[in-house]
């Protein structure tokens, strides 16, 4: 008995295996077809994701180029209306430069003649050295001003070019030959000028020394103590010899009207 018993029993079990390996396989088919449809779920998913990250990288970097752009417009914009403010205050500042031209042209004409006029009657009223040089110059001034091809800034310019020149020759000694009108005779003699001080002459051969009196408005002879101070002076003032102590009359100071 004990030896049929076995058989059988392993039998069943073979059979049940048998009949039950046809239902695992439907079921372990359908775990796999879950499983793959899940993973191909995930990868859909992820790759969903990937293309939105993508996205989102794109459309961020897009607005930060955009950012960037709009920040370099404000500044932009901010600078053309700096310039646009700095040109309306230019053109304000030019109109009103125009309209001080205006005035200018207008007053400097006037002024101008006014300048030319006294120098003319300075010179008259000075001590009468020069007299051919400094009353060419006015000449040529007054055929400038009337002149229209020459502009009042030039104008003005040698004006004051000519008034410079006066100046200069009160600072300064000169020794120069000219002419000297001495009643009616002419005669060409040395002439010493100290400053706007004194002017002095000398014949060539020494002969005979004078000064221009002021007071009286006429030339005047001087002693011959003075000749040998005024021969020095002439030199001293053509730099022939050093400068020296001299003594020579001097015309007193006009008392100031």
């Amino acid at each position: 008995m004990t030896i049929f018993h076995r058989p059988i029993q392993y039998f069943a079990i073979t059979v049940f295996a048998l009949v039950s390996l046809p239902g695992y396989s439907e079921h372990l088919h359908d775990a796999i077809v879950t499983e793959e449809s899940t993973q191909n779920a995930a990868v859909r998913s992820q790759q969903k994701i990937d293309g939105l990250s993508d996205k989102t990288r794109r459309m961020l970097e897009q607005y930060r180029i955009a950012s960037h752009q709009t920040e370099n417009l404000l500044i932009y914009n901010q600078h053309l209306n700096d310039l646009l403010t700095a040109q309306e205050q230019e053109q304000v500042s030019l109109a009103q430069q125009l309209k001080d031209i205006e005035t200018t042209q207008r007053e400097i004409v006037p002024l101008i003649l006014r300048m030319l006029d006294s120098l003319d009657k300075f010179i008259a009223l000075d001590l009468p050295f020069l007299p051919e040089e400094r009353n060419q110059r006015i000449a040529k001034l007054k055929a400038m001003i009337v002149r229209a091809d020459v502009t009042n800034a030039e104008k003005f310019r040698r004006i004051l070019e000519a008034y410079q020149i006066e100046n200069d020759y009160g600072n300064t000694i000169e020794a120069y030959r000219a002419d000297l009108n001495s009643g009616d005779v002419i005669s060409s003699v040395d002439f010493l000028r100290l400053g706007r001080v004194a002017l002095y002459y000398q014949r060539f051969d020494g002969s005979e020394t004078g000064f221009w009196d002021k007071e009286n408005n006429q030339w005047q002879v001087l002693s011959t103590d003075y000749h040998s101070a005024i021969r020095n002076g002439l030199r001293i003032a053509r730099k022939e010899i050093a400068p020296d102590l001299l003594t020579l009359p001097i015309p007193a100071a006009e008392a100031g009207q």
